[in-house]
């Protein structure tokens, strides 16, 4: 919803000011809620008579403080995390048929784009990075800023920034192992192929298909955050992970449930919806060299809420 100061030509950034606050913090709606103070921020300090010159750096710097803070207070959260933890899920449809029954398909997403510049992934490296080291690279890294540019918005020397940023880049590149990150755009079609013969393979159970589209070290991620069935840790392997969304697939189409192509993240995926068409889980799919490297899928019940109702199939039982 636009907020106050969008009417003096503000509101334009608004796309920006969310792809840093989500990749901050990894919640579509912490993000959302991040930006909105920014802008409140913003018509307070307009009507306490400051004349802000250069709207786009004062919201910018705005949203990185207040990301910062953000992670801030949420690191104990995210220590105690029940299971893996995976950022909220930004999908796109892909517009592409159904896989399976048929089945509703996500609305149209408020914040595309952001989609190449932060896979699921990538979210995660940046868990390893404290507060500041994470803006500092993602300001850098992903959105170009320069660094007197980082240096305003973070408060921090353009020297120490510039240090900040040569030391994540080391975190970062050691978790990666030297794979690509974030998706180019020119693969696109390629990897929504890829990604349709998968899901095909994965939910008729031609496991020799299935087999030849996973890298022999493929990684499968599940959060569940303790709310949701999901994997207790990650399954590595090119036939243990076969075997897993084999056993998956069986059991989902049991009840009827239906799977739609998407963009998850600015990476192929799917949407899985119950037969009612409540969102089950979200899945990304990590690709490189033709095949794929890592499947990462969200079924915790409050990182879905944002995509439509959220089925209950999936939920763990409630301790009394």
């Amino acid at each position: 919803m636009p907020g106050p100061a969008d009417d003096a030509g503000a509101a334009g950034y608004r796309p920006l000011l969310f792809s840093i606050a989500y990749g901050m913090t990894g919640s579509v709606g912490d993000a959302e809620d991040i930006v909105q103070d920014a802008f409140l921020g913003l018509t307070r300090a307009r009507q306490a008579g400051t004349v802000v010159a250069d709207q786009k750096a004062y919201l910018t710097t705005a949203v990185t403080r207040l990301g910062i803070n953000y992670l801030s207070s949420a690191r104990v959260r995210r220590e105690t995390y029940v299971g893996d933890w995976l950022p909220e899920p930004v999908v796109v449809p892909a517009g592409g048929p159904s896989v399976g029954p048929a089945g509703a398909g996500p609305g149209p997403a408020e914040h595309a784009e952001l989609a190449d510049s932060l896979s699921m992934a990538f979210l995660v490296l940046l868990e390893a990075l404290s507060p500041v080291e994470r803006a500092v690279f993602m300001l850098r890294e992903v959105f170009g800023y320069s660094y007197p540019e980082i240096a305003r918005a973070t408060g921090k020397t353009e020297v120490n920034c510039r240090q900040i940023f040569t030391r994540a880049r080391q975190r970062i590149a050691a978790g990666g192992q030297g794979r690509d990150l974030v998706p180019a755009p020119a693969r696109r079609a390629e990897g929504e192929e890829l990604a349709r013969r998968f899901f095909e393979a994965a939910a008729g159970g031609d496991m020799d298909a299935l087999l030849g589209l996973l890298a022999p070290d493929v990684v499968a991620h599940g959060d569940g955050g303790g709310k949701a069935q999901a994997l207790g840790r990650p399954v590595a392997g090119r036939q243990r992970v076969a075997r897993l969304l084999s056993g998956l697939f069986r059991r989902g189409y049991a009840i009827g449930a239906s799977l739609r192509l998407a963009w998850v993240n600015g990476q192929p995926g799917a949407v899985l919806y119950d037969a009612e068409g409540r969102v089950i889980a979200v899945a990304g799919l990590d690709i490189a060299d033709g095949q794929i490297q890592a499947i990462h899928s969200v079924v915790n019940p409050d990182k879905l809420g944002h995509l439509g109702p959220v089925s209950d199939v999936a939920r763990r039982p409630t301790q009394d």
